[in-house]
């Protein structure tokens, strides 16, 4: 079952939508999803290593993903 993915601002941009259905199998990695969604239109624009949140906190690439967890791609912010 595909693992939706949240994306915001410039990555909602470079997808062309807000949610983005990552062809992976849970359970995964954030590293596993993370290379699921650069194979998509778009996912050239990820950076090496993106900011990832699960469950609404910051995760590494070894973070387990289960089935029913929200999964976030956090955007690089500029402000002042």
């Amino acid at each position: 079952m595909p693992v939706p993915v949240l994306v915001f601002a410039s990555y909602a941009d470079a997808f062309g939508a807000r949610i983005v259905s990552v062809p992976v199998e849970t359970p995964c990695t954030v590293a596993d999803i993370v290379e699921a969604m650069r194979t998509l239109k778009g996912g050239e624009r990820l950076p090496g290593k993106p900011v990832v949140a699960v469950n609404q906190s910051y995760a590494t690439c070894d973070v387990a993903v289960q089935d029913g967890d929200e999964v976030a791609l956090i955007p690089p912010v500029a402000g002042g």
